[in-house]
């Protein structure tokens, strides 16, 4: 697998190697044998001699401005995309916020210890250790990457869904959660399905304003007794942050706890849980540059070592007998089943990889971006920006917009078939916002990170001023609820079946 040069950094990585030099220094003299060396090619890219350890050679390079080049290579960073016009494009992926690609180095590391991958915890052979390193080990990558309080607890997950319902099923019996409606369904679902543990949830409408909506937060919380407070830390419809320690400090104060969404603010900020006053956190690899199906719960212990076991299991226990069972305390309580040795490993590598980059130079990358598609969008007529929270403290590199006339559908779908641009169109899973905003048929939402440059905003903006101008040049019909192009000529590659595509589609977008 390439590695873009980039990654020559040798204090990249050494940072991003980290992840497994953790994991042996903590496990057994024989465990140690989970330091696996960066690839020769990273090495060679660097300026280093093939075989060699030592110091890289640096190279002379001039500083781009924020957002001209990618701060980190991704994975089909440089793909070409059919168009049906003819030729092809580059691929501007501007839907990172759905699901971001994998960091190259992850998509190495993960090539690295795959031929060491086995069973973990009770293995005695070689790869087993090295693979249980690995899980463990990346526990304290994890952790530290969201400031976790020595005492805190990491639970391994599949997603930000995943572990708001492990959380879900460890709220005391009787317990009230509040939220607020911005909020992903996955941080309002996973409350009401412990009706029958007599817990209960409210959704409070958040203000126009921020001040507003604390003011709506703290006047809920003293109508009702609240056991948690869970909020995104921010939203995945409009990228408005929230002030996280503001809110743990009105949950603390009347004797609730705080869990924060994590989905789309880990990527784009640091997020410290110590810091902030945050009593849980909750983050998913696919949007951190990993998506290789892990994600993590990450915070205070008590809950976690008394709530319902999220899956009956081997791993979950003990000690098992023919008609009881006494269940371990977390993480293993909630992490039944043989785990992603994988997925953790390329969570830990990209968290690293973030952690490694110079103070400010990600906020810096994302801000450029974001103020460079805000204004373009504003020089477009009939395209409209939207926001929800008027004062928020600022916003990640995520923008919602509609254009007057023209479906959101069929934005995303000319954006796709004619530009090589992708975005995500529909609800974002976020429907009671979304009818709030008077979205109800949905909007288009363009997000950028880590591997996004200026080019791929201009190339956005330019797509929808000939869309204003001109219409489309090509003719569109719906498709099971999903426009798309009629005729299609694009090929499609060998393993990609398009005819599943309408038939998978979602009304809700992601």
């Amino acid at each position: 697998m390439s590695t873009h040069p980039v990654l020559a950094d040798r204090a990249l990585d050494r940072a991003l190697d980290r992840a497994v030099d953790r994991a042996a220094a903590a496990a057994p003299p024989a465990r140690r044998l989970a330091v696996v060396p960066p690839p020769a090619s990273t090495r060679e890219e660097a300026g280093a001699p093939s075989g060699s350890s030592g110091p890289a050679v640096p190279r002379a390079r001039t500083a781009p401005a924020p957002g001209d080049e990618p701060l980190l290579p991704v994975v089909g960073g440089e793909e070409q995309v059919p168009l049906v016009t003819g030729g092809t494009a580059r691929y501007a992926n501007l839907d990172v916020a759905a699901s971001a690609p994998a960091l190259c180095w992850v998509a190495d590391h993960v090539e690295r210890v795959l031929p060491l991958y086995a069973s973990v915890h009770r293995g005695a052979g070689y790869a087993s250790q090295v693979s249980t390193a690995v899980l463990e080990g990346a526990r304290d990558v994890v952790g530290g990457f969201v400031g976790a309080r020595a005492d805190d607890v990491v639970v391994w997950t599949r997603s930000t869904t995943d572990a708001l319902a492990v959380l879900a099923g460890c709220v005391p019996d009787g317990g009230s959660v509040l939220v607020l409606d911005l909020e992903h369904h996955a941080n309002l679902l996973p409350w009401r399905t412990q009706g029958h543990r007599g817990v209960t949830s409210r959704v409070v409408e958040a203000a126009p304003t921020l001040e507003g909506t604390l003011a709506v937060l703290a006047d809920a919380l003293a109508a009702e007794p609240t056991s948690l407070v869970a909020v995104t830390g921010a939203s995945n419809v409009t990228g408005e942050e929230l002030p996280l320690r503001r809110i743990a400090d009105l949950a603390h104060a009347a004797g609730a706890r705080l869990a924060v969404d994590a989905a789309q603010l880990a990527p784009h900020r640091a997020v410290d849980v110590a810091r902030d006053g945050v009593d849980w956190v909750a983050l998913s690899g696919h949007k951190l540059y990993a998506p290789f199906g892990a994600g993590a719960l990450v915070g205070r212990r008590d809950w976690l070592d008394d709530g319902t076991p999220y899956l009956a299991g081997g791993g979950a226990v003990a000690e098992v007998g023919v008609d009881d069972v006494r269940w371990a305390a977390a993480p293993a309580r909630h992490e039944g089943g043989t785990p992603n040795v994988l997925g953790v490993a390329a969570l830990a590598a990209a968290c690293d990889a973030l952690q490694a980059l110079a103070g400010g130079a990600l906020e810096a990358h994302e801000r450029a971006l974001r103020e460079r598609l805000v204004d373009g969008l504003a020089g477009v007529p009939g395209v409209r920006v939207h926001r929800a929270l008027e004062g928020a403290p600022s916003a990640i590199g995520v923008v919602t917009f509609t254009v007057d006339g023209v479906a959101p559908g069929l934005v995303a779908a000319v954006l796709s078939a004619e530009h090589g641009i992708g975005v995500r169109d529909g609800r974002f899973c976020a429907h009671p916002l979304l009818e709030r905003l008077g979205l109800r048929e949905g909007a288009v939402r363009a997000s950028v990170g880590v591997g996004s440059r200026a080019e791929d905003v201009d190339r956005l903006v330019a797509a929808l001023r000939a869309l204003v101008s001109g219409g489309p040049e090509w003719q569109y019909a719906l498709v099971e609820g999903r426009w798309a192009p009629v005729d299609d000529p694009r090929p499609w590659p060998e393993w990609g079946d398009p005819t599943a595509r309408a038939a998978a589609a979602r009304p809700c977008g992601g």
